[in-house]
C-alpha cells in the first residue's frame, strides 16, 4: 500500500470476514471486561485495549492510524481540535520552566496559544521569522529549550518554511521539531520526509473537507532519539509514577513512546478527545483528499493569476504564483501545489476589505477555511484579532488582508464573483 490516495480510501482499517466494510462507530464510553485482573492490565498499560473512551476508542483509532500512514509515522492519536492537538504536542515534552523556538508566522490562535497560554503555565517562547537563517533560529535558542514549532504554510499569511533547515537546527540542539501541516495535508507535502519529528493537523480543515467535525491529529515519525537526550525529556526517560514507574521509551520503544505518555498522561488528564462520530465523518473526507487537493489548488491559483493583474489589489500571496516570495521554497516542499488558500491586500486597508467582502455573493463570509464551499475572511478583524497591529506585521498579516480559501467550485464563477465585488 505504497501509493498516496490507496492509503486515503484502505488504510487504517481493514475489516476481517463478515466484517463491516466501513469504519464502525463506536458509540459507547466504556468497556464490558469480566475480571478486574482484565481491565487493571490496562490501567497499567501491560496491555493494549480499550476501557474508557476519554482515552481512547477504537473508531478514533482506525482514523488516527490512516492519517499516520499518510504522513509517514509510526503512531498518531485524534484529538478534540486542532489547537488541542498543538497543546499536547507541545506540552507532551515540556513543563514549567521550559522553552520553545516558534515562527513568528502562525496561525493567530496558535500565537495566542504559545504567547500567552502556555506562558501562563510556566513555558516561555521566542518566536523568529520564518526566513531566519541557520544562525539567527540558534541564537534562539536557550538551557531549557524543549522544542521547535513552525507551519508548513502559514496560515494566514502563506510562508512557507524551509523545513529542512529548521530540523537540522533543532537537531543541532538536541530537540525535535513539530510542525503543523494543515493546510497541504500529507497529499501535497510529507514534513517527516524533511526531517519533522512531530506532525500535527487541524483535521477540521481540508481532512475532514465539507465543514462538519472540528478535529485534530498528532503523528509521530517514530524517529527522534529521546534516550539521547533524556535530561532534556524526563517524562518519555524516567519513571512515571502515575503509572507504577513506567519508562515510556523504554516500554513502548522510540516508536510509540511520545503517543503512549501523550494518551496515558495528557488526554486521560485533559480530555480533549474526538467524538467518535467526529471520527467517522472524518474518514469519510479522508477517503477522497487525494482527489479534492488537486482541485483546491488548481482553483486557488486560477484565482491568484487573477487577482494578481487586477488594478485594484495591492499584493496577492500565493506560494504557488510565480514571483511569490517562497515560490522556490513551495517548488522543493510542495511540486504538487500546496493548498486553495489565497491571501491578498486591497488598495484602501481594512475599509476596502471590508466593503469587498460584503458585495460578494457566491464566496461567504467564514470563520473557517479549506472547506469544499469558498469562503473568506479579514484575519485583523476575526481570527488574529488579538493581536496588535505591530505583531500583525510581524505575522505577514496586514490589517487589510483577505484571506479567500477557495473550495472546489468552478473556477469562472468564483472569478467572477471576486470581479463584480472589486467592482
Amino acid at each position: 500500500m505504497n501509493g498516496i490516495g490507496t492509503k486515503c480510501v484502505q488504510a487504517g482499517y481493514r475489516p476481517g470476514n463478515g466484517e463491516p466494510r466501513q469504519i464502525p462507530i463506536v458509540q459507547s464510553t466504556t468497556f464490558k471486561y469480566d475480571t478486574s485482573e482484565d481491565m487493571g492490565k490496562l490501567f497499567d498499560l501491560e496491555a493494549s485495549g480499550y476501557f474508557y473512551t476519554r482515552l481512547q476508542n477504537p473508531t478514533n483509532d482506525y482514523v488516527a492510524a490512516k492519517i499516520a500512514a499518510l504522513e509517514g509515522g509510526t503512531a498518531a492519536m485524534l484529538t478534540s481540535s486542532g489547537q488541542a492537538a498543538n497543546f499536547f504536542a507541545i506540552f507532551n515534552i515540556c513543563e514549567c520552566g521550559s522553552h520553545i523556538v516558534a515562527s513568528s508566522s502562525i496561525y493567530g490562535g496558535t500565537f495566542n496559544l504559545i504567547a500567552v497560554t502556555i506562558k501562563k503555565m510556566g513555558i516561555d517562547v521566542t518566536f523568529v521569522s520564518p526566513d531566519a537563517s541557520e544562525e539567527e533560529i540558534s541564537a534562539a535558542f536557550q538551557d531549557n529549550t524543549r522544542a521547535v514549532f513552525g507551519e508548513t504554510i502559514a496560515n494566514p499569511a502563506l510562508t512557507v518554511l524551509d523545513i529542512e533547515k529548521y530540523a537540522k537546527v533543532a537537531h543541532e540542539h538536541g530537540v525535535p521539531l513539530i510542525i503543523d501541516n494543515t493546510f497541504p495535508t500529507p497529499v501535497n507535502c510529507r514534513p517527516i520526509e524533511w526531517g519533522a519529528d512531530i506532525v500535527t493537523h487541524s483535521t477540521t480543515k481540508y481532512m475532514d473537507g465539507h465543514g462538519a467535525a472540528v478535529g485534530g491529529c498528532i503523528v509521530d515519525s517514530g524517529k527522534f532519539d529521546w534516550m539521547a537526550h533524556a535530561d532534556k525529556f524526563p517524562g518519555l526517560c524516567t519513571p512515571d509514577d502515575s503509572y507504577h514507574g513506567i519508562t515510556y521509551v523504554e516500554k513502548f520503544g522510540q516508536e510509540g513512546a511520545f503517543i503512549t505518555k501523550c494518551t496515558a498522561q495528557l488526554m486521560r488528564d485533559f480530555g480533549c478527545i474526538q467524538s467518535p462520530q467526529n471520527a467517522f465523518l472524518l474518514n469519510l473526507g479522508l477517503e477522497s483528499l487525494h482527489v479534492r487537493m488537486p482541485r483546491h489548488v488548481e482553483n486557488g491559483l486560477a484565482v491568484a493569476e487573477f487577482l494578481s493583474k487586477h488594478p485594484s489589489i495591492k499584493k496577492v500571496t500565493y506560494p504557488g504564483l510565480k514571483g511569490d516570495k517562497y515560490y522556490e521554497l513551495a517548488q522543493k516542499y510542495l511540486p504538487k501545489g500546496g493548498c486553495g488558500v489565497v491571501s491578498f491586500e486591497l488598495e484602501g486597508g481594512r475599509q476596502a476589505a471590508e466593503s469587498f467582502m460584503k458585495k460578494l455573493k457566491l464566496i461567504a463570509i467564514e470563520t473557517h477555511v479549506a472547506d469544499a464551499r469558498s469562503c473568506c475572511l479579514n484575519p485583523a478583524t476575526s481570527t488574529h484579532r488579538q493581536l496588535t497591529d505591530e505583531q500583525l506585521e510581524a505575522a505577514g498579516i496586514p490589517a487589510g488582508l483577505v484571506r479567500l480559501s477557495c473550495g472546489l467550485e468552478d473556477s469562472a464563477d468564483l472569478i467572477a464573483d471576486i470581479e463584480q465585488a472589486l467592482k
